[in-house]
């Protein structure tokens, strides 16, 4: 799980972002809301956690940029001292799929991460389309322009994963986290799976879909651009 903390309160935030990696999650730390809207609409996570008090704005405008201009969902936990019933009505209105009153248990924190991370992947469509590219999740099978793509598994799971973040990129890093987890490969296997994707995905087709970034990792493209 990739988690942004968008929190000013540097000793909570350290708190948090030690514990939560001790659980083997990646954390991206925040200290504005300026910054953290920034990474939010930028990078690709699984839940973005919000602190309300911010000294550049407060979670609730955050949030409500955050969902309005993300062209994927994004679940947001909201944190915050007010545990009254207008500041929690502010804050789902507001956008916010989950809220947690301070002081709080960093184990409930987690799980509450977990839980609507789970509850996101519920929801997600069974066949997921960008352009002529289509995965079945489930079958675990992709087309493009209507023809059946041969995929091993893993080639499967990075497009899978960049299907996903569409039209963001997705870093070498995320990438290897989430399909080794904390115990990667010695050898760079990403690279070689990488190059067997592109293969199937575009050897046999006019425009290349599967697109480098440069120092940061791969994109898919509908329309072939010369800026990478």
């Amino acid at each position: 799980m990739k988690v942004l903390l968008i929190e000013d309160n540097e000793v909570l935030a350290r708190q948090i972002v030690e514990f939560m990696e001790e659980q083997a999650l990646i954390v991206d730390h925040a200290m504005n809301a300026r910054q953290g809207t920034h990474l939010a609409l930028s990078e690709t996570y699984d839940v973005i956690i919000v602190d309300v008090m911010l000294p550049d704005d407060n979670g609730f405008n955050v949030t409500h940029t955050i969902k309005q201009e993300s062209r994927i969902h994004l679940p947001v936990l909201m944190l915050t001292a007010r545990n009254a019933l207008a500041d929690k009505t502010q804050g789902f209105a507001a956008g916010a799929d989950d809220y947690l009153t301070k002081p709080f248990d960093l184990h409930e924190l987690l799980l509450r991460c977990q839980s609507l991370c789970r509850r996101h992947q519920l929801y997600q469509p069974k066949v997921l389309k960008v352009g002529p590219l289509a995965l079945d999740t489930v079958a675990k099978t992709a087309i493009r322009d209507e023809q059946p793509l041969q995929l091993g598994q893993i080639p499967f799971q990075i497009l899978e994963l960049l299907v996903a973040a569409y039209p963001q990129p997705v870093s070498r890093a995320w990438l290897i986290h989430k399909i080794w987890g904390d115990t990667p490969p010695d050898t760079d296997a990403l690279k070689s799976h990488i190059y067997q994707l592109r293969q199937a995905l575009d050897r046999n087709f006019a425009h290349p879909m599967l697109k480098t970034v440069t120092n940061l990792g791969y994109r898919l493209e509908l329309v072939p651009t010369h800026d990478l």
